[in-house]
């Protein structure tokens, strides 16, 4: 599988590169400075911006896990349309790393865990564009999958390979975190891309057999 991933050197990024790797897909890195990529790898040295269709068209799948800086949220919104555009005269799918602040946490799906009043106000910013970029997929003809993690997105935390699935609603694991480590996230990331079980459809993960988290 030829594998585009924006934001390759990013905590999510380069995650999910590591882990196309390992599985011996063909992946390539699409960064700003490529000096900031950690191993050797195929790379397109290119701002999101300044891609275009002739880039990206060879891939099966491009990845977007471009994350903004604090103050630039809304850059998600313009990333997800840059994107659409290119994508729409190819047969290249998109992967979304999403927010969890998208997601629903009643059984009812009428709140969403960004409009609940102790979550992170930068968080429920970023969530807020990432639904306008949900939107805007949904209603293109991309073919396209968004993965939003767990409320704890933890960097840090093992690769177990073990997760709980769900769709537009929050899950917790067998001890009711609501956590997902990078590491187990990228490996949701790939075994959907390989297997195509969410296509036009948001999914989330939670780490299972994480004993670090409490």
């Amino acid at each position: 599988m030829k594998i585009g991933i924006i934001a390759a050197s990013g905590k999510a990024g380069s995650h999910i590169l590591r882990e196309a790797l390992m599985r011996n897909h063909d992946a390539t890195a699409i960064v700003k400075n490529k000096a900031t990529l950690k191993e050797p790898v195929t790379t397109i040295e290119k701002d999101l911006f300044d891609l275009t269709a002739t880039d990206i068209e060879s891939f099966d799948y491009v990845v977007n896990a471009f994350a903004p800086a604090n103050g630039e949220e809304h850059l998600h919104v313009d990333a997800g349309k840059h994107l659409i555009s290119i994508l729409q005269p190819t047969n290249t799918k998109l992967f979304v790393v999403g927010s969890a602040g998208c997601l629903f946490v009643d059984r009812d799906q009428t709140v969403r865990l960004l409009e609940i009043s102790d979550y992170p106000e930068h968080l429920a910013t970023v969530a807020k564009y990432q639904l306008q970029n949900l939107e805007n997929l949904r209603n293109s003809t991309v073919q396209w999958t968004f993965l939003s993690p767990s409320a704890m997105f933890d960097s840090e935390g093992p690769r177990t390979g073990h997760y709980v699935l769900g769709k537009e609603h929050l899950v917790v694991n067998s001890q009711l975190n609501s956590y997902i480590s990078y590491a187990d996230f990228a490996v949701a990331v790939i075994d959907e891309i390989e297997n195509a079980n969410h296509v036009n459809k948001v999914f989330t993960v939670a780490s299972e057999n994480i004993t670090t988290a409490s």
